[in-house]
């Protein structure tokens, strides 16, 4: 699977146009005509998807829209999220979309017919964007907040990113939540998932296109897959939300899971809502493509309790390395030297306060046989009453760049790991989205070490701005945004992890002699 070409959409006309006829300039009769490199250009169209934010009648919702300026775009463009069409929880088909949809930068639009039996009757949030480098943000409260499908094109579709934050002060999986809304796939791993009976997990399945997707849901706990055929061919109709209660899928109860979705036709977009009666709650994202080796950033610095859990797909076990990317460089977690991972069960590791007050991030290695795994942290701030709970899933590396919205001049913690090599990092507040100026800064990571860095904030700021990270020498570096907001003595927080943000594609140029011949 290469979830980075599948996320540019296949519809993305220009592109497309461009690679069709390179694939047409073969070589002629002569043998003249001869392949260029290939250039990397920004992406004229893409599409982000947003899961309905909260069952919970307190909730407060706030989206960032933000496209970072890109060299060689189109001088126009547009950009929207739209309100999906949605289903209940236990898949039954009853329609619900809307809610109260305010905040500086949204706009109502009239409800549309949509799939079959799936009715938008209610204000639709519709963010209109500013011009690339400038956030615009919108809001909604209350549990009827609906998914939201996004487009882009022209100049706001290279690296456009839309962070979805909901604030829930009181019951079951209060604190802060936080998730990046996502492009379609086919497949999707979240380690960190749970049955048990203080737990409240919804996959959420938005399906962007104009047909069905048929998708299937599977469980792996400690003793390995876990039968659920309830979980099989669920059918996600088109424009349309589907959460999916974990614990309506099986009778076991478990408190680590890794869920699989598998797409069976056509594909969706998914993330994992955890809610925990007692410690709070928040979003799993899925975790990056199984690999061998894997990093996990951004731990925070205060985390009173951290959990490992690490799952392989494939036929072999895993036995892996557990280090620590601390600011003084890479050390052994004591009493977590190693992790042995069954094939095809959910492996668990407690690490307690393992980050002891300093930046932290977690690095993966094999201790002998390649085996890909997938793997989270289950992270923990505050204590008793006042925990707080949030997952940092394994992620690519920033590479070229990588953009974060939503964030705050207090409360913003940037996290850049460099595990194998010593890099040169780029990171560029953006104006505000009610005012400031732009900022910049230049920070050296070096290898094998986690730096929480002083984020620079834009001069003047008014509302909340984008940070955007960028890659320009040495090793690969891994990023993650934390948020913070204490409310009534509890430490709430979200984790985003800051992988490439897809602005640029790779298409093959063409040499001079375009003729083609015909026999």
């Amino acid at each position: 699977m290469n979830r980075t070409t599948l996320s540019l959409i296949a519809g993305t006309t220009a592109l497309a146009a461009i690679t069709a006829f390179a694939a047409l300039d073969g070589p002629s009769a002569s043998g003249a005509a001869a392949s260029r490199a290939a250039a990397n250009l920004p992406v004229e169209r893409t599409s982000l998807l947003c899961p309905a934010p909260s069952i919970s009648d307190i909730a407060d919702t706030s989206y960032t829209s933000f496209t970072p300026v890109t060299e060689g775009t189109t001088s126009s463009g547009t950009a929207q999220l739209q309100a999906a069409a949605e289903q209940s929880a236990d898949g039954t088909g009853n329609s619900q979309s809307g809610g109260s949809q305010t905040g500086k930068g949204s706009k109502g639009a009239k409800g549309s017919q949509g799939a079959k039996g799936a009715k938008k009757t209610a204000v639709q949030p519709v963010l209109t964007p500013k011009a690339p480098g400038t956030p615009v943000t919108g809001n909604t409260s209350g549990s009827d907040g609906p998914a939201l499908i996004g487009t882009a094109d022209g100049k706001y579709a290279p690296g456009w990113s839309v962070q979805e934050t909901t604030e829930v002060a009181a019951g079951t999986g209060r604190g802060l939540l936080g998730v990046n809304c996502s492009a379609a796939d086919t497949e999707f791993w979240f380690p960190g998932a749970s049955t048990s009976a203080d737990r409240t997990d919804y996959v959420h399945l938005t399906n962007p296109d104009d047909s069905a997707a048929v998708v299937d849901i599977e469980l792996y706990g400690k003793d390995g897959a876990i039968k659920s055929p309830l979980g099989e061919n669920l059918t996600v109709p088109p424009h349309a939300s589907k959460p999916i209660l974990l614990s309506t899928l099986t009778d076991e109860r478990q408190p680590d899971l890794t869920v699989h979705v598998s797409v069976r036709s056509g594909r969706v977009g998914a993330a994992v809502q955890a809610l925990d009666d007692k410690a709070g709650g928040d979003w799993l994202a899925a975790a990056a493509d199984p690999a061998p080796s894997l990093v996990l950033p951004g731990i925070p610095k205060d985390a009173t309790d951290v959990r490992l859990i690490a799952f392989t797909p494939g036929g072999d076990d895993a036995d892996l390395k557990v280090r620590l990317a601390s600011p003084g460089g890479l050390i052994t977690p004591a009493g977590n030297e190693t992790l042995h991972v069954k094939s095809g069960m959910t492996t668990t590791a407690d690490l307690g306060a393992v980050t002891r007050g300093e930046a932290g991030s977690l690095v993966l290695t094999p201790t002998d046989q390649q085996v890909p795994i997938v793997a989270a942290l289950q992270v923990v701030r505050g204590k008793g009453d006042k925990q707080e709970t949030a997952f940092i899933p394994a992620t690519a590396p920033v590479g070229t760049r990588a953009t974060s919205a939503d964030n705050s001049a207090k409360g913003t913690t940037l996290a850049l790991t460099a595990p194998t090599a010593t890099a040169t990092v780029k990171v560029t507040a953006s104006a505000g989205s009610d005012g400031g100026t732009a900022a910049t800064k230049t920070y050296t990571i070096k290898s094998g070490t986690t730096q929480n860095v002083d984020a620079p904030v834009p001069s003047g700021l008014q509302g909340t701005y984008a940070l955007t990270v960028e890659t320009t020498s040495g090793g690969p570096v891994y990023a993650s945004r934390t948020l913070t907001a204490t409310e009534g003595g509890v430490p709430g927080f979200t984790v985003q992890t800051l992988p490439n943000d897809r602005g640029m594609v790779a298409v093959p140029q063409t040499g001079e002699d375009f003729s083609v011949v015909q026999k």
